[in-house]
């Protein structure tokens, strides 16, 4: 066997092994998330819902709240931040750059404020906003995606300086443009504005996830579908023309499935950042830069990161609730100044 095949294998089953490590943690934590609440602990409940009420004793009312509340949430948190470490790492390649994440370049403000607009117009025009909500969201996704990427691109180059430079002028833009929306919005639409600004996963119900599944699903398995191509990429452009990638649909690929996945995520439960910026980089660090056994595990754990955020929400201020985003914000800066000062020490040593 060549000393390159060697080192794949070897890097394959590095991979493999964090993999069920990540798993085994996400089972752990997802029996505390379905058996702890503040209708009662029992580790029983994690297993007694798809049971009549009879079988381990619980009451019909035990088992509604977790199959209509803590099941839904579990599934969310799951799936949402699996889409939010896909679509960063994502952004990150197709950027060439690692501080290119959807909430720091805007993209998650983007889609906040198509959905803060649905919600604070819906009394004033007399419609439902659920039904529009994870469309306008989108919709805001793929228009600051677009804007992104073409005011940071330089002939083919993402400039890093600009691309950050952008990204804070246009959070700075929808942040005032949710003040704004907010100001003509009543006392209902005002409390669900606060809800979108700082992400929780309180609101997680299953026709909104059927609702939303659709889309996350779509940008799920494009990115993975297409993780071979972008891997390419991330050689250069000019190097994956050679090898036969049609680079401009390729990157206009990567936007719409960004641009999917983080409307449906922010429609489902708000802005939710660091999630697609640091869980690339660790994944990257635990198994190297190559897509194939990297995203794999960016997603697991961005799961994993989310099951965790979503958990500490609920029981940091019992009875009470944070939000989620004030969570990962919390965990995903310092990690984040911790692996950049990591970074720059292995540059220079």
């Amino acid at each position: 066997m060549s000393t390159v095949a060697q080192v794949l294998v070897k890097q394959q089953r590095h991979s493999l092994i964090w993999q069920a490590a990540i798993v085994g943690l996400m089972l752990i934590l997802a029996v505390i998330a379905l058996a702890y609440g503040p209708a009662g602990w029992d580790w029983r409940l994690a297993f007694a819902w798809p049971f009549s009420p009879e079988t381990f004793g619980f009451t019909e009312l035990q088992l509604q709240v977790v199959m209509q509340i803590r099941l839904p949430r579990l599934f969310i948190a799951i799936l949402i931040g699996a889409v939010l470490a896909q679509s960063g790492t994502a952004t990150q390649s197709l950027c060439r750059n690692p501080l290119a994440e959807p909430s720091i370049i805007g993209i998650s403000a983007g889609a906040a404020v198509c959905a803060v607009a649905v919600i604070a117009f819906a009394p004033r025009f007399g419609y439902s906003p659920d039904v529009i909500l994870p469309y306008a969201a989108f919709a805001g996704a793929l228009l600051t995606t677009c804007l992104v990427y073409l005011l940071a691109n330089r002939n083919g180059d993402m400039q890093v300086i600009t691309l950050i430079l952008v990204g804070v002028a246009i959070n700075a833009l929808a942040m005032a443009l949710i003040g704004l929306f907010s100001f003509y919005a009543d006392d209902n639409a005002l409390r669900l504005i606060n809800y979108w600004t700082l992400g929780s996963l309180a609101g997680a119900t299953w026709p909104g996830i059927l609702q939303a599944l659709p889309l996350l699903l779509l940008s799920l398995g494009g990115l993975y579908w297409r993780q071979s191509q972008i891997n390419i990429l991330l050689l250069g452009e000019s190097e994956a023309k050679y090898l036969g990638i049609d680079t401009v649909r390729l990157k206009r690929e990567i936007i719409v499935w960004v641009a999917l996945g983080i409307g449906a995520a922010v429609a489902l439960a708000g802005m939710i950042g660091f999630v697609g910026l640091v869980m690339p980089h660790i994944a990257r660090l635990l198994v190297g830069p190559n897509l194939k056994q990297m995203l794999p595990l960016a997603m697991l754990l961005g799961a994993l990161m989310l099951l965790l955020a979503d958990w500490l929400a609920k029981v940091l201020v019992a009875p009470a609730e944070l939000p989620i985003g004030i969570i990962t914000a919390l965990i995903g800066a310092p990690l984040f100044v911790y692996l950049l000062l990591e970074q720059q020490r292995s540059n220079h040593g």
